[in-house]
């Protein structure tokens, strides 16, 4: 256990020092969130109402949080497709380390990147007026489930990477997975103009439960009505319990798919 740690350790530190000789991977992971808080904020925040009331610029700031969470699946998954396909991965095989360090260490250094991104996020909501109003514990825990989130599904990219390993399809793989999650939930809009059917799919959305835990740590608007599903008027376990078997499920099939890569 302390072996792989330490490799790990070893890992992120590799990973954080290539990030400084490519510093057009935070641009990338940072400038489209960026761009859907000014778009949405200000474009779109003008024509949407938040039914029971509430600024719009402050309900929209966790759906942006979520979908820069999503985005992580095809970042982490080009990493370790760029990995498998440079010789990396063979020059790791051949080094007396932990198998499972090399995914800790991908995973783990894409979630630093993804905090980093997080900050710049928050201080461009700042600007447009979004604000906290639950107290900085409730705030940091809002945070936290959001962080607990990117790491989840940073494995689902690790699995997508080892499987596919063309960077160009599991850029598409990716898109295909994170779009209709983060668009087809309660991450942008408010539910309740939806088809009937429509709005039972997004309420029901693992996001959409994130999404409105999240505005509710942080005392933002969450459009929660007394009709709305289960989920959405329970969503902080069910976030927390759908994060937490995402990453059960998806580190070791991630795992498993790792030494099948390397010993092929």
């Amino acid at each position: 256990m302390n072996e792989a740690l330490n490799d790990s350790v070893v890992l992120i530190g590799r990973h954080m020092r290539h990030l400084t000789r490519i510093p057009e991977k935070l641009i990338g992971v940072t400038i489209m969130p960026i761009a859907l808080v000014l778009v949405f904020g200000y474009l779109f925040g003008s024509a949407m109402s938040v039914p029971g009331g509430g600024n719009y610029q402050e309900y929209i700031m966790a759906g942006i949080f979520v979908q820069m969470m999503l985005a992580g699946i095809g970042t982490t998954a080009i990493g370790v497709a760029d990995d498998l396909n440079n010789g990396l991965v063979d020059r790791f095989r051949s080094l007396p380390m932990s198998q499972v360090a090399v995914l800790i260490g991908r995973t783990a250094s894409d979630l630093v990147l993804t905090l980093v991104s997080c900050i710049g996020i928050t201080a461009v909501g700042y600007l447009i007026g979004w604000r906290t109003h639950q107290g900085f514990v409730k705030t940091l825990a809002g945070f936290g489930l959001l962080l607990l989130l990117g790491y989840a599904v940073s494995w689902l990219g690790v699995l997508i990477g080892l499987v596919v390993r063309n960077p160009e399809a599991v850029n598409s793989i990716s898109v295909f997975i994170s779009m209709p999650l983060s668009f087809l939930s309660a991450a942008f809009i408010p539910l309740n103009n939806l088809p009937s059917w429509l709005q039972v799919i997004a309420e029901w959305n693992p996001m959409s439960a994130v999404v409105t835990a999240v505005r509710s740590l942080w005392g933002n608007p969450t459009a929660v009505t007394a009709d709305s599903s289960f989920a959405l008027r329970h969503p902080l376990p069910f976030a927390l319990i759908g994060s937490i078997l995402l990453l059960a499920v998806m580190v070791p099939l991630a795992s498993r798919a790792y030494r099948r890569a390397v010993a092929a």
